[in-house]
């Protein structure tokens, strides 16, 4: 799979139209625009969720409360909003690796992990996901191995989902800043590990 296919889909192509339009009639300002999706990308987006996982590592009591009530936990560290109205925690173990889809559409929790990329959204990665996860996760650069057990969950417009990875070797005791910056988007869908920076190399 690519980051970006070779043909637009047409609600995209949709949507382009209609954008320019109304830029051309006055109605919105690209400038803003940009800026809205700037904010859900970087600001709005995963590193909200990057705090939640740092914070689970290193607040057992939270990690309770987080994996039995994500959408309050959450809330406690200020995120909420549009598309996070009920989120549920998958915590990542030795025996089961999670990872999320949307196979109907692109349901995504917006307030921890902003917009969903385009891999998310593309009807292969949605089909093939569920069919072959382990082959999917595969080519995505995440091996899981043969006796661990995948769990596909299909997230909706009435609750959507977010994977807390296992912290990686070689971080025990790190405080939660110095952690957050380690945990990806990919490893908050299950579609990547999280590693340490030794892990990672230079």
């Amino acid at each position: 799979m690519t980051d970006a296919p070779a043909r637009r889909p047409e609600p995209a192509r949709r949507t382009e139209a209609l954008e320019s339009l109304l830029v051309e009639r006055g109605l919105i300002d690209p400038a803003v625009m940009d800026k809205f999706i700037k904010t859900y990308e970087q600001d709005v987006g995963p590193l909200n969720g990057a705090k939640v996982v740092a914070r689970a590592w290193t607040d057992p009591e939270y990690r309770e409360r987080l994996l039995a009530e994500g959408t309050a936990a959450i809330k406690e560290l200020g995120f909420a909003g549009p598309q996070g109205e009920h989120i549920v925690v998958l915590e990542q173990t030795d025996e089961v690796h999670h990872v999320v889809v949307c196979t109907l559409c692109s349901c995504y929790p917006w307030p921890v992990l902003g917009l969903p990329p385009s891999w998310y959204k593309d009807p292969a990665y949605r089909a093939r996901v569920v069919r072959e996860p382990r082959a999917v996760l595969r080519e995505m650069g995440c091996e899981v191995p043969e006796g661990k057990k995948i769990e596909v969950w299909d997230s909706s417009s009435e609750v959507r989902y977010l994977v807390l990875p296992q912290q990686p070797a070689g971080t025990e005791g790190w405080d939660a800043e110095a952690l957050t910056p380690l945990v990806t988007r990919d490893a908050m869908v299950g579609v990547a590990t999280v590693t340490s920076p030794t892990e990672a190399g230079p």
